[in-house]
């Protein structure tokens, strides 16, 4: 499959986990990539993508920070003639710390990057989407953003507003044939959660990790990824406006007790 053949594709947060994942698998069905991250694991997603006899280009972005957002899509303007799809993936944690432990500090930092990322993303980019002719905006939220539980209050905060901005967004682009989506990552391994799995896996206890949803697993980036290609492509061309749980199904229940075969386990 090459659905994005000649595309100009800007994949954030390109250096390390889903973010990698989704710029390799891009690249792999023809898309030219900007690997836009804030460290330099954007030169590597890059090679790793020249490798593979792909087309990307690398570019050290902070995806909160306005002149580096503009930089970023002008660079994909500028080397492929214009832009067809973005993917706001670029995010932090911020910690664990509860309402009452964590600072403002902490949360404008949280928010600048995970929100008013993905915000200016949408808000540079897809008027060089509407110049295209349209195409798709993605962006990453997350099972946090759904309901409580399953991150810290920060970054659940970001993410719930990645739900709706992608919401309003695909509003606001009445017309424009621009479709803006969220996906709802559940627990993936990635750079942000490998102090998780390495405490599980020196503890012995990697197996159950994952365990709360009906899929009784964790994710992995590329299971992420393949669902941003979808919506980013013409398969999805009637999904708008939408946040999809992408969590082996942790978001279908509240995880309080164990449902099994009719009977219920605590």
């Amino acid at each position: 499959m090459m659905r994005f053949d000649g595309k100009s594709i800007i994949v954030t947060g390109a250096g390390s986990g889903i973010g990698r994942a989704a710029a390799l698998a891009f690249a792999g069905e023809g898309g030219r990539v900007i690997v836009a991250d804030i460290s330099e694991g954007a030169d590597e997603t890059a090679r790793l993508i020249a490798d593979a006899g792909g087309t990307a280009t690398a570019i050290r972005m902070d995806a909160g920070d306005e002149a580096d957002v503009i930089a970023t899509i002008a660079l994909a303007v500028d080397r492929h003639g214009g832009l067809d799809v973005i993917y706001a993936n670029a995010g932090i944690s911020g910690g664990i710390d509860g309402i009452f432990d964590s600072s403002a500090a902490l949360w404008a930092d949280v928010l600048r990057v995970n929100l008013i990322g993905p915000f200016l993303a949408i808000k540079h980019g897809a008027p060089e989407i509407i110049r295209r002719g349209g195409g798709a905006i993605v962006c990453t939220a997350s099972v946090a953003g759904l309901r409580s539980g399953a991150g810290g209050p920060a970054y659940s905060a970001s993410k719930a507003g990645v739900i709706n901005l992608v919401q309003t967004a695909a509003q606001q682009l009445r017309g424009t044939n621009v479709r803006v989506n969220a996906i709802c990552p559940g627990l993936i391994e990635t750079g942000m959660t490998q102090p998780v799995f390495d405490y599980a896996r020196s503890a012995g206890v990697i197996a159950r990790v994952g365990r709360l949803n009906p899929l009784t697993r964790y994710g992995v980036p590329d299971e992420i990824a393949q669902v941003a290609l979808f919506l980013a492509s013409d398969a999805a061309s009637y999904v708008n406006g939408q946040a999809l749980a992408v969590d082996g199904g942790l978001s279908s229940s509240h995880p309080v007790t164990r449902q099994e075969m009719g009977k219920t386990a605590v």
